[in-house]
This record gives structure tokens, sequence and C-alpha cells, in this order.
């Protein structure tokens, strides 16, 4: 993973003004203890391939239909790895899930709500269509986020994508009560150059949703976004190889963000819907 240069004006957690924001009440500083099966997946270490698919058996992983493995990773023997995140979310719809995608990535302040140790900054790419709603508002915009993943400050370029582009096309994803799925393709915020794709799909459960992330990253997911981008990806691809380090940081990470979401995100919604009427 690339490390970045810290930016002067960006910082952790939130300062004196950070507070005076309507939505501050929700910013909580403490990180839950990881779950029990987050905690198993580490303890077990990496797992054969075949047990958590490329990026071409998601739907049939992601939505029943072939074996899955809920929590882990595995190191491709092409220098790249795959990761794997369940997380229970309590009172959370689908509907909450792509609201929030659309929501906080205009302001730092609200990023970092989502995982109070690790985001310093965010902002879209281009402004967000006006009108539109759901997961309408954000597919086809870029987030660049500033993150920490473990103690590795990351200046990512988050590129939403429409879940067919990916294969998903479960009916269930056109009904945000049932179910939703958020798509992207990962890259560096400061080169023309992608790393890899993630999915969050989440789907509604008895008292709440579950979700169920993957992220396929490294070796031949490594790609340019213009000639110069494809040309420095080519030498990426041969001499930069992910580690055991780098798909536990990541994991770890996923484990921390999703359910530290889930905590305050029917609240937040609730409260920037009433807003609005």
């Amino acid at each position: 993973m690339k490390s970045s240069k810290p930016i002067s004006g960006r910082y952790l957690g939130y300062r004196a003004a950070d507070h005076a924001l309507p939505y501050a009440r929700f910013f909580n500083p403490n990180l839950a203890p990881l779950a029990p099966h987050v905690c198993a997946a580490l303890d077990r270490g990496g797992v054969p391939d075949l047990l958590l698919p490329d990026i071409d058996g998601a739907a049939q992983n992601l939505f029943g239909d072939a074996p899955v493995l809920e929590d882990g990773f595995v190191l491709t023997k092409d220098g790249g790895m795959r990761v794997s995140v369940r997380t229970d979310m309590p009172g959370v719809t689908p509907a909450m899930i792509d609201w929030w995608f659309g929501w906080h990535g205009d302001t730092p302040a609200k990023y970092k709500l989502w995982h109070p140790q690790a985001h310093v900054h965010v902002g879209w790419r281009d402004p967000l269509p006006s009108g539109a709603s759901g997961r309408a508002l954000y597919v086809g915009q870029t987030s660049l986020v500033d993150e920490f993943i473990a103690s590795d400050l990351i200046r990512g370029s988050i590129r939403f994508v429409p879940p067919a582009s990916f294969g998903f096309a479960d009916p269930r994803l056109d009904d945000d009560r049932q179910a939703t799925i958020v798509c992207a393709r990962i890259g560096l915020g400061d080169a023309p150059i992608d790393v890899g794709y993630l999915a969050h799909h989440v789907r509604a459960v008895a008292g709440g949703s579950e979700m169920r992330s993957r992220f396929w990253m490294g070796g031949k997911h490594v790609g340019g976004r213009n000639l110069i981008g494809s040309l420095a990806a080519g030498l990426a691809k041969r001499v930069l190889r992910l580690t055991e380090g780098d798909a536990r940081a990541l994991l770890v990470h996923c484990a921390q963000e999703m359910p530290h979401l889930a905590a305050f995100l029917p609240e937040l919604y609730a409260a920037c819907q009433s807003e609005r009427t």
C-alpha cells in the first residue's frame, strides 16, 4: 500500500470548530472491540484462494449461490490480496447505507464520524448531481479521501460504479428496503493508477441489516486511468507485492468502521430526514 505525506490543515479527530457542527453529537472517538468472528479470522491467518473468489465470482459469493467465507483474507500469486468482512448492523436499512454514501463525502467532519481514529479528509472530485437521491446520488462520482490504514496515511480515489458493471443483477437490489450494494474502483489519489475494487452488499435481516464487504486489491487489478498511469501500473505490477500485514490492516479497518457507522447511522439518518421536512 502507498503511504502519503500529511497535507497542512488536514488532521485526525475533531477540533473546536468541528464540535459546533449540527451533527457533531454523533462523533464518538472510541471504537468498539473487534467482533469475535473477526478476531477468529485474524487468528487463523490467510486461507486458500478457493475460499474467497476473485471478482469474477463475486456475484455467486455475495448472493448465496456459492460457499461463503464471511471473514478472512487471501494473498494471491500475482502479488494481490482479497479481503472479506461481515458486519451486523442493528437498526440499519439498506436505504440508510445508500443515503450515507451520498451524504458524508462533501465534508471531512462527516467522514470522521465513520472512523474517528483513521479518517482525515474527504471531498468529491466533481459536484454531485442536483435532485438525485439514494444510489443515484453517488454512483458515477469519485470520492477523494485521506485515511490511515493501520499506521500508513493513504490518499485514495474511490470511483463509485453501477452494480451491474461488477455483474450484480440480483432483483432485490432494485428495492432499497431489501438490499443495496456499493461498488467502486479504488485508486491512488496522487497518481492516475487504480489498485483494486470494493463491494459492500447490504441485505435486510430481522432487526436491521447484514453487510458483507469484499476487497480485491493489487496484482492483476492494478491499472492506469490514462497512458502515463498505464505505464506506471505495468511497473507496479512487476515490483510491488501486497503483504499479510496489508491484508490484516484492511480487514481490521473495515471491521472497525462499519460497526461504528451502524452504531449512530439510524439516529443520524432520522435527524437529517426530519430536518428536510
